[in-house]
């Protein structure tokens, strides 16, 4: 190889490196500018690696690895809050670092904001009462649906927390069937055994059929 072209090679290799310098930089630079309106971020678990996307109002969303929702969360977060979404391990990093903390059994609660416009109708009331559900303790579909004045609307509740669009926060997996079986999860049940077991509600072993 000739003289010139090893330049060639050493000039396109420092140019590559700038271009992946400006290009993680271009978050910061949207985000001062305006520009951001959703920062994304991944980070480990000990149930998967989670994607989480936050606002300026708060967090907005979690999904699990592997989620089929995950596009789909991404689609509603550009319909009704907003197409301007990218990647900021700034922007999101004091999110992860609760929810790290959270996994460390450093943390019981939350305290963060949330951003709740994905949540609409009954949703809506289902999720605030399941979001006072406190660490440690699990609450039924059933008493769940007394509490938002629906008796009768516990398959309802079901739904509303399948489609719940921060799991973990706002604890869905606190909420049981009335006979103690696990029942559904959005994330699967190994996930909401995991989170119940680091939570002290369920003993490794303990649980019985759906």
């Amino acid at each position: 190889m000739k003289t010139n072209d090893l330049k060639r090679l050493a000039r396109r290799g420092g140019f590559e490196e700038r271009s992946r310098a400006a290009a993680a930089g271009l978050p910061d630079l949207a985000a001062a500018d305006g520009l951001l309106d959703v920062a994304v971020g991944t980070m480990s678990s000990p149930v998967g690696e989670l994607f989480v996307a936050v606002t300026g109002r708060g967090l907005a969303a979690i999904a699990f690895e592997g989620d089929r929702y995950r596009d789909l969360v991404l689609g509603r977060i550009a319909q009704l809050i907003s197409p301007r979404i990218l990647p900021s391990p700034r922007a999101t990093d004091a999110w992860r670092r609760e929810l790290d903390e959270y996994f460390a059994a450093e943390r019981t609660r939350f305290e963060l904001p949330v951003d709740r416009r994905l949540i609409h109708g009954i949703a809506s009331d289902v999720l605030k009462q399941t979001s006072k559900i406190p660490f440690g303790e699990v609450s039924t579909y059933g008493a769940i649906a007394k509490k938002i004045g629906h008796p009768s609307a516990a398959r309802a509740v079901g739904r509303a927390l399948g489609a719940n669009p921060i799991p973990i926060v706002i604890p869905c997996h606190r909420v049981i069937g009335a006979s103690g079986a696990l029942t559904g999860y959005a994330g699967g049940l190994d996930r909401k055994v995991r989170l119940l077991e680091l939570e002290g509600s369920v003993l490794p072993g303990s649980l019985g059929g759906a």
